[in-house]
């Protein structure tokens, strides 16, 4: 399993218990801890699983009314737990992480990969919406500037 992606899944998974246990104040660091020492003793980054940690609950008002408004018909607390928190931790790859470190492509796959894994039947199909529909958005509101065209790009010459 790569590294990041490793990361990723420590990341969750922490997530997932702390919600799981009531969202307890000051909990997150010991359950972070606990699953580097269960599930990525050799991990060598573990920068990148607290920053997805302490970036996803840092944004968690946001990224929760984002999740009520993209999924109407769900209400956030009859979402399943793990779906979730796949699509909190998803959310803030694609909304608030440096796009050239993580492409929004990239954190909409890698979310959909964590939701096949740890999810139900439907979850992948789920997150895809959900995140799809985010990307969507943004795109409308933020549309990526065109290339030049052949003529554009080619300075003026001077006859």
């Amino acid at each position: 399993m790569a590294s990041r992606h490793l990361s990723r899944s420590i990341a969750l998974q922490s997530l997932f218990e702390w919600d799981f246990y009531g969202r307890q104040e000051g909990a997150i660091d010991k359950i972070v801890e606990k699953n580097f020492k269960e599930f990525g003793p050799g991990l060598e980054n573990k920068d990148f699983v607290w920053q997805l940690v302490r970036g996803t609950l840092d944004h968690l008002a946001q990224i929760d009314k984002i999740i009520v408004q993209s999924a109407p018909e769900w209400p956030l607390e009859q979402i399943t737990m793990v779906d979730r928190n796949v699509l909190r931790l998803g959310l803030f790859e694609l909304l608030y992480s440096k796009k050239d470190e993580v492409p929004p492509k990239v954190a909409i796959n890698e979310a959909i990969e964590l939701a096949k894994s740890f999810g139900g039947e439907s979850s992948g199909r789920f997150v895809n919406g959900v995140l799809g529909t985010v990307y969507q958005q943004i795109q409308s509101l933020n549309p990526e500037p065109e290339p030049p065209t052949e003529t554009e790009s080619q300075p003026d010459k001077q006859v």
